[in-house]
């Protein structure tokens, strides 16, 4: 029953649209108008700059970290936070009160891994995150590519089963909801292009 609790909770927090709501009353828009109308963090920032941006992206790291904390506090065992850290995350990615149309995810997944493993989660989710940034252009290969970062310390470097299977899910849903952008081969940064291109001169 109290794993039941938990992740109902964790699964209502995440469905909260905090992005919608801060680009509907800070920025004074529609971010499912804006761009890909995926409503993100992302597109607040387009639609209201960073400023309000960062707003929507630190409520949507809160509505993952909150839930995963609370459980944890509460005693749960370890396997029990696998479907628990993966409710927020699932909750942002569907979206139930904005008609199922969900978002990336990103932000839950960071907070649930935050109350998981600590501000550690940054710079390990950045190892390859920045270098698939830096040598090309889809912003959706570098963050599909961070979730394999977080899968090999949570196997190899903590030998931790149920911090992988969780790793193992929450990757498997990010690349689900960039699938559209994840059709798209990687598109290699000009700077790299011209590099090739003076070698081979």
């Amino acid at each position: 029953m109290k794993l039941i609790f938990w992740v109902v909770f964790g699964y209502l927090c995440g469905s909260i649209p905090f992005a919608f709501l801060v680009g509907k009353f800070l920025a004074h828009r529609d971010i499912r108008t804006v761009a890909d109308g995926n409503p993100g963090a992302t597109n607040v920032i387009r639609a209201g700059g960073w400023k309000v941006g960062m707003l929507a992206v630190l409520l949507d790291i809160l509505k993952g970290f909150i839930p995963v904390y609370l459980a944890r506090q509460s005693g749960l065992s370890e396997w029990s936070l696998v479907p628990v850290a993966l409710a927020p995350i699932l909750g942002h990615a569907t979206q139930p009160f904005l008609g199922f149309r969900g978002g990336k995810a990103l932000g839950a997944s960071g907070g649930a891994w935050m109350a998981l493993i600590g501000p550690l989660v940054l710079p390990i989710y950045a190892l390859l995150t920045v270098p698939v940034l830096l040598i090309q252009q889809e912003h959706a290969w570098a963050a599909f590519s961070g979730m394999f970062s977080l899968l090999y310390y949570a196997a190899f470097v903590l030998d931790s089963p149920w911090l992988t299977a969780f790793a193992a899910f929450n990757t498997l849903i990010i690349g689900y909801t960039h699938r559209r952008e994840l059709r798209h081969a990687p598109q290699l940064r000009p700077w790299l292009v011209h590099l090739f291109a003076a070698r081979k001169s």
